[in-house]
């Protein structure tokens, strides 16, 4: 019995060696970016690639509130601990100074340092994959000729140490990473091969939007699943589904809907709250008006995502009917909604206009997980502050007021009120998410 106990350990220990003498091979050399041989005659422009840095969003993650800009340091939830953004300034010894074009081409389709390091699939490397020699070139001509260098050395992850080594991303880019620009589809038109680029590529929506697999990979990079783009759960938010379900997702909104919420926040359907309001603040909201009406065109030709397990929505007035008749105190949740959120969201749950964001048929509302909505009723949300909406208009949180089973009950009831038919939440859904905001 021991021999053969003996004997298992033996193949074992062998099988983690060879994994791990491949992933050092894979490691030890440097991938090709597959830059074409026009690249090294043509002149790049740094000023278009201040237009690329804003379309990706480059500020988001990577420079911290009061902190230099681009400077790293912007904490990233993965399943194995925070990761910090790096410092991509011209600065020589903490960022991308001494890079070669190569080098940083590399680092964006590949995740691979000119060192040899690999970085985490937190930095959307799957999305750059897609993104055009032209492109990079502009940007990293801004990164390094238009930034201020800053002498920000990188953060430590906060990952267990066992867990930061870093060869196995070698093999999880081998399983996982689809190194291949984006390809137009000729029977589509300009505007929609633009809007495909965008969200596949610089935008890197699927980043977010997108649910991901065991091995923290997105299901799907290119549109090629029914699940790409249909709502996930990450960092303690629950982003929306962009597809074309008519209950959770974008189905009922209009293509001209869906570029007003990237220009101001705000829509006629709803409102963007955590997250997404930094990317309509600092990104979207600075796309050319053709831009964002590419990106529209491209998500609302997203058919729907598998309806099994999601929420619908048929307008009805059913209950503000009680509430008109006095029975407010039999629907939980009910009396909460009218003290605390009344005032705004009115008792029809419309809200006021694009002020206070309309309830009924919310993509927030009705995501299959409810992170979002419970966020913002325990934390609080604040509009992003555009050019064509600049008013920061709040809602104040909610947390200090209500226990776990009130919220429960209170966010259930928005989740089944005015049409909407979502699942309910638990006292743990709310427990679970308040912890991750301490």
């Amino acid at each position: 019995m021991r021999l053969a106990a003996q004997s298992w350990l033996i193949v074992i220990l062998a099988l983690i060696a060879a994994v791990a003498a491949f992933g050092l091979a894979i490691n030890r050399n440097l991938p090709d970016p597959h830059l074409g041989p026009a690249m090294a005659k043509r002149a790049p422009n740094p000023s278009r690639g201040a237009y690329i840095a804003t379309l990706g969003d480059c500020a988001a993650c990577h420079t911290t509130p009061g902190g230099a800009a681009l400077a790293g340091g912007v904490p990233l939830a993965t399943p194995l601990g925070s990761v910090y953004s790096t410092n991509i300034t011209p600065d020589r010894e903490h960022g991308i100074g001494a890079y070669s074009f190569t080098d940083f081409a590399r680092v964006m389709r590949q995740g691979v340092r000119p060192d040899g390091a690999r970085l985490y699939p937190a930095m959307p490397y799957t999305a750059y994959a897609k993104v055009s020699d032209e492109d990079l070139q502009d940007l990293f001509a801004y990164l390094t000729q238009k930034v201020a260098a800053a002498p920000a050395p990188d953060r430590v992850p906060g990952i267990p140490w066992l867990l930061r080594v870093r060869w196995p991303l070698a093999l999880w880019n081998k399983a996982f990473l689809q190194d291949a620009r984006f390809a137009p589809e000729p029977a589509k038109g300009a505007a929609w091969n633009r809007g495909a680029y965008l969200v596949q590529g610089l935008a890197h929506c699927g980043t977010c939007h997108t649910p991901r697999g065991l091995g923290f990979q997105e299901i799907s990079v290119d549109g090629g699943s029914a699940f790409y783009l249909s709502g996930a759960r990450l960092a303690g938010e629950s982003p929306v589904n962009l597809r074309g379900n008519a209950g959770d997702g974008l189905g009922r909104w209009s293509a001209d809907e869906i570029a007003e919420l990237l220009a101001t926040g705000r829509s006629p359907h709803a409102a963007v709250l955590g997250q997404m309001g930094e990317v309509v603040a600092q990104s979207t909201q600075f796309m050319t008006p053709d831009d964002r009406s590419a990106i529209a065109a491209y998500l609302k030709s997203l058919p729907p995502a598998p309806e099994e397990g999601r929420a619908t929505y048929a307008p009805s007035g059913a209950t503000l009917a009680a509430f008109m008749a006095g029975r407010e105190s039999t629907v939980p949740g009910a009396r909460m909604f009218m003290d605390s959120c009344a005032a705004c969201h009115r008792l029809s749950g419309e809200g006021e206009g694009r002020s206070f964001p309309h309830l009924g048929g919310s993509p927030t509302v009705l995501a299959q997980h409810p992170d979002s909505l419970i966020r913002v009723i325990l934390k609080g949300a604040r509009l992003p502050a555009t050019e064509a909406a600049p008013s920061r208009l709040a809602m104040p949180p909610f947390g200090w007021r209500y226990d776990d089973q009130q919220v429960a009950a209170l966010a259930s009831f928005v989740r089944q009120s005015w049409g909407n038919n979502a699942a309910a939440v638990s006292a743990e859904d709310v427990e679970r998410v308040r912890k991750g905001l301490r």
